[in-house]
């Protein structure tokens, strides 16, 4: 497997460091603006001003440029870190964001919704409409949620472990439709070879890490750190001490949870039951 990106050591400013890598890695492959519209579909000058920090674009338009690069993940969390610069973003998760897309490897630990990884666009608009994104925001912020998906795709994707209690396949979305949707969704990521999946049975009694979403990533320079997140706040764990009590309390909840193959059976019955749940 291709060694992850390192994106640190650079500018540390969101916009900053998004127009710094968009103008490296184009030089880097000796492309002309009007060369790289020709590819991607798009006005030569929209990757001109992206590069002098005069726009951010989109989702689609950063998306289409981390598929041509091959860059999966990188450039749209990059554009989310910049966003939401707009948008408040706490600096302890502008910085998760970036370790992110650098990370080896990453496990999960999901207490009552789906992670951001494994979401539905449907799945996340409701999701994130509670905490009271709306219009054009929502529409934002929902792009770039589920264009970070692509860190788990492709040839050269980390491994990717999440342990889902079963709460998260117990609380449907308002459209039942949706809903069904998101849970096909999970069984299909689950048979991509990167991607593992466990559900801890409620009949399992109280887990270790009983209220927090916790998830883990492995780095390039071999560390490992945390970012635990409650539904009002979350937090950047480095410390090792702390990273590994926090592991600890994962691997006693990995010990109670369905093997891979148990917890795709469960994931199915789910389904079958979000099907029969919309005939009634």
């Amino acid at each position: 497997m291709p060694a992850r990106r390192v994106v640190t050591g650079r500018s540390q400013e969101p916009r900053k460091r998004f127009a710094e890598e968009l103008r490296k890695l184009r030089l880097e492959r000796k492309l002309s603006f009007r060369a790289l519209g020709n590819a991607l579909g798009w006005d030569a000058t929209l990757f001109s001003k992206l590069e002098k920090n005069e726009t951010l674009g989109g989702p689609e338009v950063v998306q289409a440029l981390d598929t041509y690069y091959g860059t999966p993940g990188l450039l749209l969390a990059l554009w989310e870190l910049a966003a939401g610069d707009q948008s408040q973003f706490k600096e302890r998760y502008r910085r998760y964001m970036l370790l992110e897309a650098e990370a080896l490897s990453l496990w999960h630990y999901a207490v009552s919704i789906v992670p951001g990884l494994l979401q539905t666009a449907a799945y996340a608009r409701e999701v994130l409409a509670l905490g009271g994104a709306s219009g054009e925001d929502l529409t934002r912020e929902v792009g770039a949620r589920i264009g970070r998906r692509d860190l788990l795709l492709g040839d050269s994707a980390p491994p990717f472990r999440s342990i889902l209690s079963e709460t998260v396949l117990r609380t449907p979305l308002t459209d039942r439709n949706e809903w069904r949707e998101q849970l096909e969704h999970l069984l299909a990521m689950g048979e991509r070879r990167n991607i593992t999946l466990q559900v801890l049975r409620q009949s399992a009694g109280l887990p270790a890490l009983t209220n927090t979403h916790t998830m883990f990533l492995k780095l390039t320079d071999g560390r490992t750190v945390a970012w635990v997140e409650t539904a009002y706040s979350g937090d950047l764990v480095e410390e090792t001490a702390s990273v590994e009590r926090l592991q600890l309390g994962y691997d006693q909840v990995r010990d109670l949870a369905l093997s891979p193959v148990d917890s795709r059976k469960f994931i199915a019955e789910m389904v079958e039951e979000a099907a029969c749940d919309q005939l009634i």
